[in-house]
Order: structure tokens, then sequence, then C-alpha cells
């Protein structure tokens, strides 16, 4: 089926005219995108000029007085630079140590943690359960103790 000339140059400038619509309403949103944006955000610069403050921060992870004890784990240093949870898992099992350390610390998860000791990961997902609970009783036990000197 052939078409006549003017129905095709009235289809070109039907096309012409949906396009610029289109374009239109596009960038009507793309500036109210640009002034939805402005209204929300503050500049870097106006924040710095209003009032002095430092742009970065340092992380302060061994400036406590407390000295960072150091486990290692499959000849991986895991640092504990909390005193009281050093020590209590210093008190705990070295088999439920290496499992939380892993598990927590280094971020393994029970399948591969059961790979490393030839255990499933329900066993080692078990064990893990059973060393947090030893380890929340020596926390206690740590903060009864601690307490117990403070009232002498």
């Amino acid at each position: 089926m052939k078409y006549s000339g003017q129905f095709m140059e009235h289809i070109e400038y039907a096309f012409n005219a949906f396009c610029k619509i289109v374009l239109r309403h596009e960038a009507i949103n793309a500036w109210r995108d640009l002034k939805r944006k402005e209204e929300r955000e503050i500049s870097l610069d106006y924040l710095m000029s209003e009032r002095y403050f430092e742009p970065s921060a340092m992380d302060s992870y061994f400036e406590k007085q407390d000295k960072p004890t150091v486990f290692l784990v499959l000849g991986k240093e895991v640092i504990v630079d909390n005193e009281q949870l050093a020590t209590a898992f210093s008190r705990l099992l070295q088999l439920r140590q290496e499992v939380l350390l892993l598990y927590y610390f280094v971020g393994y998860r029970d399948e591969a943690i059961g790979r490393l000791y030839g255990h499933c990961r329900s066993s080692i997902n078990r064990r893990r359960n059973v060393a947090l609970k030893q380890l929340r009783k020596e926390w206690e036990r740590l903060e009864h103790e601690e307490q117990e000197t403070d009232t002498f």
C-alpha cells in the first residue's frame, strides 16, 4: 500500500511535533529535578565559610589507655582493643575462641569455618552459639568482679 506524498509529509510534521513536546517536557523535568536538588543540598563551600570545621575525621582505635590484645587465628592477627572483651575471650576454650574470632572478626561464615575444622555448618553454628553464651557469662563475671573491687 502506497501513501500519498501529502500523507507522508503530515506524518513527518506530526512526528516532529511529538518529538518537540517530549523534549520540552524532559527539559522541564530536568530543571525541576535540579531545582529540587538545589533546595535540598548545601554547598560545601558555603558550609566552610559559615563555620570552620575539619572536613575529615581521624579514627582513634588505639588512642585509649587500654593496650590492644592480639589473637592469632589461622595465621591472621585479630586485634581486640577492649581489655574486658579480650580477657573474656582468653577465658574461652581454644576452639570456641577461634570460631568466634573467625566468624565475627575475620568474617568467615559457618560453612567455611566448618571446612577448616572438618565439621558441618550446623555443628559450627551450635559451637558458636555455645561460645557466645559462655562469652556472655564470662563478661558478666568480669563486670561482677569489677564491681566488687570498686566497692572495697
